[in-house]
């Protein structure tokens, strides 16, 4: 089976469900997208690693595994989501040391975490994007469809209807761009890694 090299989208986030989260992957060498159901720990550890300029002032629990595996010399060469099975998508890092690679299982947003940590590429099996593979409106011969629209879509085929789907908080919008890096580096302090990512995230769309 060919594996597909996947890309890191975004987060979708609910406002109205603690712990309603979407990891979006894109296929990236075509218009596909993967949405994963995660947790809000998970999300937040992911949303921090994609900010390189944050810096937790603590280690969180995947960075410890970062450090760990640095110590001993043990690096994530990839990972591969490579089962779907009645919607729970199952995974493997392939780690090396010594020149000795060995096969690690692994739920799907930690691995992704750590990924993001390694510096590590993402596949999946082209026979599971087949099978769990999302096209957004827009995705073939019209404009692409704007962050917040591709959301929408993504909480309707994914996520159950009661739960409202939004990627920032309105007020975000309304503030000045050093006004959001400052609130930033002040949720971080205080470890509010939720807030950290909701900011994160309206930062980079003004990026």
């Amino acid at each position: 089976m060919s594996l597909v090299r996947l890309n890191i989208k975004g987060i979708s986030y609910s406002q109205t469900q603690n712990g309603a989260y979407a990891l979006i992957l894109s296929e990236a060498d075509g218009e596909r997208k993967l949405p994963i159901v995660i947790g809000a720990f998970e999300a937040q550890s992911i949303a921090i690693a994609l900010e390189k300029e944050i810096k937790p002032p603590r280690p969180l629990t995947h960075d410890l595994f970062k450090n760990f595996a640095d110590r001993f010399e043990i690096t994530v060469k990839q990972v591969i989501i490579h089962k779907l099975v009645d919607g729970v998508f199952y995974s493997s890092l392939i780690c090396e040391r010594d020149k000795i690679e060995e096969i690690v299982d692994a739920r799907t947003s930690d691995a992704i975490a750590l990924a993001l940590r390694f510096d590590a590429p993402i596949f999946t099996y082209k026979n599971i994007l087949d099978k769990a593979g999302i096209f957004l409106k827009g995705d073939e011969g019209e404009q692409a469809p704007s962050e917040k629209h591709e959301e929408e879509i993504i909480s309707e085929e994914l996520l159950p209807d009661d739960i409202d789907i939004k990627s920032d908080d309105t007020n975000y919008k309304k503030l000045s761009l050093d006004e959001l890096k400052t609130l930033l580096s002040q949720a971080v302090n205080n470890e509010d890694y939720e807030k950290a990512a909701r900011i994160r995230d309206e930062i980079s769309k003004r990026k």
